[in-house]
């Protein structure tokens, strides 16, 4: 076969537009086959949610389609994806692979032997910069060129910078003839998944739902993304993790917007949507930089923090059983819908870890068991925050249940969607957990407080300055906003 075919490996880039890969692999001016290697070790994990298989194959089948579309052809196979790469890159004579980056420990590690054994075998491997708008090592602090481990310096300078355009898509392709296979079925993996999602899987359902948040939803963002009783946020997660849509197209959306916005307050609500993209990668930057954190808390002090490990009570949380309707109906939305308000994840880790006292672990574990857009950086970097152990400067923030859902669900909207035995409870009684008498619940078959709020957050603060006084570090302060 002809030694002038290129192979695209997809990974975590589901699409054909915007995709430096592909683009990169189109001007070599000879055949391209694309491949997505179905990986073990990733689809049979414990933590991976079906929820994430079932997203990832239904997109994977549609970018089958798209390629089809423009004379291409997408290969899937199954196995380690090393072998199974260098195997079909010397099936078709392959003289290149492309493949787009990644920031995540087991990624990095995969890419690095790939590209050894296609070296060894005589093919080049071209490795494009992707996933971030600035890669890893870009946006370092000035005066030692180190990573930032505060967010808004990193934004600051982050910001300033210009961001790169998208990519074209090729307009044709001329592909080798090769069995392209299908992505088993998720029965076949030990992942099937019969449950209903808020968004639908593929490219072509992230761009129109980037252009239907663009237009209804990017202006009012700042005012309504904390409102979980609303359609206020851009469900644009699960498409940003898999790469469904590209990040250079979802910021230059913004930049389209911000030409168009008539009025300086919608600037203000589009200004806060860019600082949450900032925020994404400001997370796998901490990733890339300190990929100890997969596994420990970034201040060192917390490695030896006193959690209790009480699994009955873990096991409430898990089911939406606290007594807390704020958590309970966010942990039922998270086990219907594989999704959960940003908003609410702040409030659930909050009480896990600063009520319960359980290890910021297990719900970060929980929820990428269960998130369709569960993501190593972002999951991470959330739950360390709540837990007052990653790298918030003001890290004692904990959160009481009653106050956020009087702020953010005063009507008790959200509540009464995913807790029904309570929807016929004053509203005044179920945005204030403390208030809803134990009659009142024996009644309506609903659970009594797994724990008292007041008592529970003296005895985590209790245990938290004893960890830091450890380490003695008097300039970080010890600053709680209970109110929160």
């Amino acid at each position: 076969m002809s030694s002038t075919v290129a192979i695209v490996w997809h990974r975590r880039d589901l699409r054909v537009q915007d995709n430096p890969a592909l683009w990169q692999a189109s001007r070599t001016g000879g055949q391209v086959l694309a491949v997505f290697i179905v990986d073990p070790a990733i689809v049979e994990r414990d933590d991976t949610a079906p929820a994430r298989v079932y997203f990832l194959r239904e997109s994977v089948l549609e970018l089958q389609k798209a390629y089809r579309t423009i004379g291409g052809r997408l290969a899937v196979r199954v196995g380690e994806p090393v072998q199974q790469l260098v195997a079909l890159a010397q099936a078709v004579g392959a003289g290149a692979v492309y493949f787009n980056d990644d920031i995540e420990p087991y990624a990095r590690e995969r890419d690095t032997r790939a590209a050894e054994a296609l070296q060894a075998a005589g093919i080049q491997a071209h490795a494009c910069a992707e996933i971030l708008l600035h890669p890893a090592g870009e946006v370092l602090t000035a005066a030692a060129g180190k990573p930032y481990t505060v967010y808004t310096p990193f934004w600051r300078q982050w910001s300033a910078k210009a961001k790169p355009k998208p990519f074209p898509t090729p307009e044709r392709l001329e592909a080798p003839m090769v069995e392209e296979r299908s992505f088993p079925e998720l029965a076949q993996l030990g992942r099937p998944f019969a449950g209903a999602l808020l968004v639908r899987p593929g490219e072509q359902s992230g761009l129109e739902q980037l252009e239907a948040f663009a237009r209804e939803g990017l202006y009012r963002y700042g005012e309504r993304r904390d409102l979980p009783g609303c359609d206020g946020t851009s469900r644009l997660s699960a498409h940003l993790k898999f790469g469904t849509v590209g990040i250079r197209a979802v910021w230059a959306r913004t930049v389209d917007a911000w030409k168009q916005a008539e009025h300086d307050r919608d600037r203000a609500g589009l200004a806060v949507w860019q600082q949450e993209l900032g925020w994404r990668e400001f997370y796998k930057y901490e990733l890339f930089h300190f990929p100890e954190l997969a596994s420990r808390p970034f201040r060192r002090e917390f490695e030896h923090f006193q959690w209790d490990e009480d699994q009955e009570r873990f096991e409430r949380w898990c089911q939406g059983e606290t007594g807390y309707p704020i958590v309970d109906a966010a942990m039922r939305q998270l086990n219907t819908v594989s999704w959960m308000h940003n908003r609410l994840r702040m409030i659930v880790a909050s009480f896990l870890t600063k009520d319960l006292l359980l290890p910021y672990g297990w719900g970060e574990r929980y929820f990428m068991q269960k998130l369709v857009d569960g993501d190593l950086s972002a999951n991470n970097g959330g739950w360390q925050w709540a837990a007052s152990v990653g790298t918030d400067p003001k890290p004692l923030r904990i959160f009481n249940p009653s106050t956020q859902a009087g702020r953010y669900d005063p009507k008790a909207a959200f509540i009464r969607r995913w807790l029904p035995e309570l929807e016929s409870v004053d509203t005044a009684l179920l945005v204030t957990s403390e208030r809803l008498p134990p009659l009142l619940r024996a009644q309506h078959r609903y659970a009594q407080p797994i724990v008292e709020h007041k008592c529970q957050q003296q005895l985590f603060k209790e245990r938290y300055r004893a960890a830091r006084a450890q380490q003695a570090d008097p300039g970080e302060g010890d600053s709680a906003a209970d109110s929160e």
